[in-house]
Order: structure tokens, then sequence, then C-alpha cells
């Protein structure tokens, strides 16, 4: 087993061991999706040193080039970009003093456009190498549209990664995509034809 392997073998035991991966629910994933399975950013990022972790290991299973490559890390408010901000900081703690500071940039939210660049971080991508990061990937379609948004701005996006890859992705970012934990989870149900639903099951609150 390679060191990245064993990386990954711990982190799914750790997600579940906090109870930060919850596998018996009914979750509703806000993209027009409902599942049985989910990564509770809650619980992920209610102890700074938690994230801090599954950061470190995120990073040290991003292969090498990337990991130097990196001018800029993004991650949308709805999970990722705590963590990205976590790992903006860490990845100077792996560089040369001399290297200019990574930069961080998130996705805002916005009412009726949904997930957003400001015209602050629009100029902060432009130009740059960016790692589009977030806590889970469900469908990949929050992915997705982080990227086009760090290319509307012209940045370069290197790659995607998250904590945690369902393995159901029904959209792809067009870009490398690196996990630090991956889990196949039972399939999503669309929420207007949701059996959980139908059964009168509640929701799961938080």
């Amino acid at each position: 087993m390679t060191r990245r392997d064993e990386v990954r073998e711990k982190a799914l035991k750790d997600l579940q061991h906090y109870e930060v991966l919850m596998l018996n629910g009914h979750f509703d994933f806000s993209n027009g999706y409902h599942g049985t399975v989910y990564l509770n950013p809650h619980q992920l990022f209610r102890y700074p040193s938690t994230i801090w972790r599954f950061a470190q290991d995120l990073l040290d299973v991003l292969p090498a080039s990337i990991v130097e490559a990196t001018e800029v890390v993004t991650g949308p408010v709805t999970g990722g970009a705590l963590l990205a901000h976590t790992m903006a900081g860490l990845l100077d703690s792996r560089r040369a003093i001399t290297r200019p500071p990574t930069l961080f940039a998130p996705f805002t939210l916005d009412a009726d456009h949904g997930l957003t660049l400001t015209r602050f971080y629009e100029r902060q991508v432009t130009g740059k190498k960016t790692l589009v990061v977030d806590d889970v990937r469900n469908t990949g379609q929050t992915q997705a549209r982080c990227v086009e948004l760090v290319r509307k701005a012209g940045g370069h996006v290197l790659a995607t990664a998250e904590i945690y890859d369902r393995m159901e992705a029904l959209v792809d970012a067009g870009v490398p995509n690196v996990a630090l934990a991956e889990y196949k989870a039972p399939d999503n149900y669309p929420a207007d034809s949701c059996p959980l639903c139908r059964a009168g099951m509640p929701v799961t609150a938080f």
C-alpha cells in the first residue's frame, strides 16, 4: 500500500469516527437531489484542528506538480471556503518563503445567480493558476460552476479537490479531480421523486 493509499484509508475511518460522514439519514443536498449519505460540514468545521488535519492530508494526496504550481485556492461558501482558506495557508508553509503568498478567493452565494465571484475576487484569480476545493463532491455541479467562474475571470484551473467524493458525479468539470476519501454511496434521488419524502421520512436537521 502506498503512502497516499494509507492517508486515504485513514481519512475515511476518521470521517466516520468524528461523525462527519453520516450514513443513515434523509438529506437535502440543495441542488435538486436527496440522499441517505451526507458529509456534515458543521461537524467537520466545528473544530479548527480537524479541518486543519484533513487539509494537510488532502495536500498530501495531491500531485506534487499541483501543490507546487497553485497560486490561488478557491472554494464555495456552501462548504469549501474554509477548507480553501486553510489549504492556502498550509501551501505557504510547504514552499519557499521567497515565493509570493498563496491567495484565497471564495465563491459567494447570490440569491438570484447562485455561486458567483465578486469583482474583488475575480481580480485575484485573473491570470493565476487556481485550485478549486470543496468539502464534498456529490453531483459535481458545484465544482463545475466554480471552474466556469474562474475561467470566466481569466484564471487557469489546475484541478478540483475535495475531502470526500461520493463517486457519483453527474457533471465533469473538465479538469483533474483529487479526493482525500471516496465512498460509493447509494443513489441520490431527484427531489421531486424522492422515495424518502414519499415515505414521510423527515429531512435530517442539524
